[in-house]
């Protein structure tokens, strides 16, 4: 499983991946991969990625050990990498950054973006304000009703926050507005997209903007523990929290991973987003995966009390991951993710984003089950302060 292979020159993870788009948008991405490649290889873009992660987004996060929820679950010790330290509260600004340098290297002076739980428009709104560039996130009516906080946020920073109101009005609506604008302006517009989905090079370029939080990890772990951890556990919607943190102990065979979808109110057909849960193979937005389609071939309408977890597909790395058995993938339903909100936010002091509760409810489900010398790194991908309002009616 060598990381330096992956996506081969087509964008393919196995069968999954590649590059299904209108052909006006293909000399586009050909030119994103390449000025991507190019500056991977530049020791000056990777100077000022780091210099802006460091000083401007607040890494390296912790890597902080659960005392409290380890000694009352009596099993493995947890620790949770802190995402939800970054500025703007969550994992996107990694990605957000490394896009912004190198839309400012294309030329490019507009910026759009989708969002779903807001926390990527955020981000986006956030870096484009820092480098004075135009920003136009969409975003789906439904979830701009229930994160109303991070559009004010946006709009705070300058973004125009544009609302979609077609079919479910969630995030696939709001990646196919996101998509339709580029293709009418990509003369001078880059699209940041927000998860390890979409046409390549998307997938490989969002992961390994992302990849900083699994290398930080591993430094981490083996400073405090003298060795490597016995599992890996992240939410999983489009994928890039997980797939950052699970890229760099690929070839660590003995490290397992657990990706956790949204179970919304159980497996039952458009009542949940678990694409590993009777999905199929097939195309969505640019890129050939695992989604979520009726008999016909019609994307099926999806649910979850997070917004960020609402998605009709799965990143095609994760696919490929899953395909060939070197991570695994559960779910977590709507009242599952709520309850460990809530356990969390008690027994830690820490409020988890409704979409990062979903992986701790595996946690908490899982690591009674464990040995007390076993060791878990839990990605905590989000702070929670978007999700209160929809926790409270819930649970208080």
């Amino acid at each position: 499983m060598s990381t330096a292979t992956l996506p081969d020159k087509s964008g393919h993870f196995g069968k999954f991946g590649g590059m299904f788009v209108p052909e006006t948008l293909m000399t586009p991405l050909l030119d994103l991969e390449a000025a991507y490649i190019a500056a991977r290889k530049d020791p000056a873009f990777q100077e000022e990625l780091d210099d802006l992660l460091m000083n401007f987004c607040g890494r390296p996060t912790p890597l902080y050990f659960a005392e409290r929820l380890t000694e009352k679950l009596g099993g493995a010790k947890i620790y949770f990498k802190r995402e939800d330290l970054l500025h703007t509260g969550a994992h996107k600004i990694n990605n957000a950054i490394g896009q912004i340098l190198l839309a400012k290297r294309l030329g490019k002076k507009r910026i759009i973006a989708e969002t779903g739980a807001g926390q990527h428009g955020v981000a986006t709104a956030t870096v484009c304000a820092r480098f004075g560039m135009e920003c136009r996130v969409y975003m789906g009516s439904v979830d701009m009703e229930r994160q109303s906080l991070n559009v004010a946020r946006m709009r705070l920073m300058g973004a125009e926050v544009v609302g979609v109101t077609a079919g479910q009005a969630t995030l696939k609506e709001a990646v196919n507005e996101a998509m339709r604008d580029w293709v009418a302006s990509v003369e001078n517009t880059h699209y940041i997209l927000g998860s390890a989905l979409g046409a390549h090079p998307f997938p490989m370029m969002v992961r390994d903007f992302h990849r900083v939080i699994g290398l930080e990890a591993r430094e981490q772990i083996l400073a405090k523990e003298g060795r490597l951890p016995d599992l890996l556990v992240a939410c999983v919607g489009g994928g890039s929290n997980a797939i950052g943190l699970f890229h760099p102990f690929l070839e660590d065979t003995e490290v397992r991973m657990m990706g956790v979808e949204a179970g919304g109110d159980g497996i039952i057909p458009e009542r949940h987003a678990a694409r590993f849960q009777g999905g199929k193979l097939g195309v969505l937005q640019g890129t050939k995966t695992w989604l979520l389609a009726d008999d016909d071939g019609q994307i099926e309408l999806t649910h979850s009390v997070s917004a960020g977890l609402d998605y009709a597909a799965i990143g095609p790395e994760h696919a490929y991951l899953q395909d060939v058995g070197r991570a695994e993938y559960d779910y977590a339903t709507d009242d599952e993710a709520l309850k460990a909100f809530k356990e969390i936010s008690s027994i830690e002091g820490i409020l988890p984003a409704l979409e990062t509760s979903h992986g701790l409810a595996y946690v908490l489900k899982t690591a009674g089950k464990m040995s007390k010398d076993e060791i878990i790194i839990c990605n905590m991908s989000g702070r929670g302060d978007k999700d209160v309002e929809t926790a409270a009616k819930y649970l208080l």
